[in-house]
């Protein structure tokens, strides 16, 4: 064996290696927060544990709270030991919590940013090199235009010989005019390649598998379109209700909450045209073009294609639990919906004439998201014998919660003398199939703000697209104020009235 061997002359280990990313400072403003503790410091752990972060690190924590470097350390080392998805490993944990600080302050205080500019030059002198600058906006979308513009004066939105990119949580707007209102207020300082809109259904691994199975299989691709598929459902439910985050639900609704941001990026990896690379730009070209194609409903159609209802008491896992207006926080007589369905259509060559419907909601039977493509059924009648289910439409369900993976229902011959069919499936597991643990979304999501690679982030035109399908609907049901808001029981599969959205066809069981 020559002494000089290379790992990339191994065959068997060619297109593994890890991409190397520049030495970096990530800034999380809100790092106190829900979503910091939860989410954000576990992931950078579990980054760091498999040594995926860059050479050079460095985390500095910006909140309002009264707190001191070695007491933010403390945070983020509970936060680990509470929320991370492996145990932590001691040296490794110690190892991470060596790079981090902590800064003071309000967020609309410009002598925050002049402090925040002081610690990041402080660390370029420290390692004699500019560090890339991530600036992670982990607050409430009040504050994202106010972090923006004074980042923006504070002149942290550019550095010489590296690069600076923000991060911006969900949502991004209210309706269609405040989304273009934000993104104009984010143009004003940062170049839209700087600009990272995070949407953490699009870091799981099952939609990004979604456009391996459709672009990496002939077997798929060729019946993906009006001429082979009948309908298609995509279900986000919860079993859970709104819990403590009665203050936020109320000014957002199921529609706001999932619909106009998941759901909809859900439908659009699922219906777009093939992108010729999977490059960012050309891959959210693809996915702007098709979220255009869905015509958005006048005022006097909503009616007709749009189902909106609340949870009333009800029973879950054998507890009595109370409905959406009796939970604490619940404005009296409150026409918040906690359950959403849509009927939408595609307008292009591709899927004319093919509904797709979508359904969301909370204190729902069981905790499922999920897509199913229904193919149209074959016409041969041959096989309706006598103890036979019959021939049933082709399947093909993607679970993207709680158990990730793929199956294909198919009609089979059940053992015996006679000709009958029954349908069976052939699943694939992540688990089971890659004998390995999916990474958490946000994992996935913060390397690639890191390293720059904007393909599972969301861009401006694509983010008012959006909202362009779902104002209409949002304007019918604020100027109805009077007709009743329709309740299912807690722990059922919604409303009776999400029937009348359906042709031909029922909802999946959940």
């Amino acid at each position: 064996m020559e002494s000089d061997y290379q790992l990339s002359e191994n065959p068997l280990v060619e297109g593994l290696e890890r991409l190397p990313v520049r030495s970096t400072v990530l800034v999380i403003f809100g790092a106190m927060g829900d979503l910091a503790s939860r989410k954000l410091l576990p992931a950078i752990y579990n980054l760091a544990h498999e040594g995926a972060l860059p050479e050079r690190i460095e985390l500095i924590g910006i909140s309002r709270g009264e707190s001191t470097d070695e007491k933010f350390r403390e945070h983020v080392r509970e936060s680990v030991d509470r929320f991370s998805r492996r145990r932590p490993n001691a040296d490794v944990l110690n190892g991470l919590l060596e790079t981090v600080h902590y800064i003071r302050g309000a967020f609309d205080d410009a002598d925050l940013y002049a402090r925040l500019r002081e610690a990041v030059e402080g660390l370029d002198e420290k390692f004699g090199t500019p560090l890339n600058r991530v600036f992670y906006l982990s607050t409430a979308p009040e504050f994202f235009p106010v972090i923006v513009e004074n980042l923006g004066e504070a002149g942290l939105n550019t550095a010489e010989e590296a690069d600076v990119r923000v991060v911006i949580e969900k949502p991004i707007g209210y309706d269609l005019a405040s989304a273009r209102l934000q993104n104009e207020a984010v143009r004003n300082h940062f170049d839209e390649s700087q600009v990272f809109r995070i949407d953490h259904y699009l870091g799981k691994e099952t939609v990004q598998n979604l456009m391996a199975l459709r672009f990496a299989n002939a077997l798929f691709e060729p019946v993906w379109n009006r001429n082979f598929i009948d309908y298609v459902q995509i279900t986000a439910s919860e079993d859970i209700g709104v819990g403590t985050r009665a203050g936020y639900y109320e000014g957002s609704g199921a529609l706001r909450d999932l619909v106009q941001n998941h759901m909809l990026q859900l439908l659009a990896l699922l219906t777009m045209e093939p992108p010729t690379s999977f490059e960012a730009n050309r891959l959210r070209d693809e996915k702007v073009k098709v979220l255009e194609a869905i015509v958005p409903p006048r005022l006097d159609e909503v009616a007709l294609m749009a189902v909106r209802a609340q949870y009333g008491p009800g029973v879950v896992s054998g507890g009595e639990t109370v409905g959406y207006l009796e939970e604490p926080g619940v404005a009296e007589g409150s026409r918040t919906e906690t359950y959403a369905a849509l009927k939408l259509y595609v307008s292009n060559w591709r899927w004319a004439g093919v509904p797709f419907y979508l359904r969301t909601g909370k204190r729902l039977s069981r905790k499922l998201t999920e897509i199913a493509v229904t193919l149209r059924p074959v016409p041969h009648l041959a096989f309706q014998s006598s103890g036979s289910l019959g021939v049933q439409p082709n399947q093909i369900i993607l679970t993207v919660q709680p158990d990730e993976g793929v199956s294909v229902s198919l009609g089979a011959k059940i053992p015996g003398t006679k000709m009958q069919i029954r349908p069976v499936n052939m699943e694939f597991h992540y688990g089971t199939s890659f004998m390995s643990e999916s990474p958490e979304a946000y994992e996935r999501l913060i390397m690639d703000a890191m390293r720059g690679d904007a393909t599972l982030f969301t861009r401006n035109d694509e983010i008012e697209a959006l909202w362009g399908i779902i104002d209409p609907i949002l304007s019918a049901w604020g100027a109805d104020t009077t007709s009743p808001i329709p309740q299912y029981p807690s722990g059922s599969a919604g409303p009776n009235e999400a029937d009348a959205l359906l042709e031909g066809c029922a909802w999946r069981r959940l």
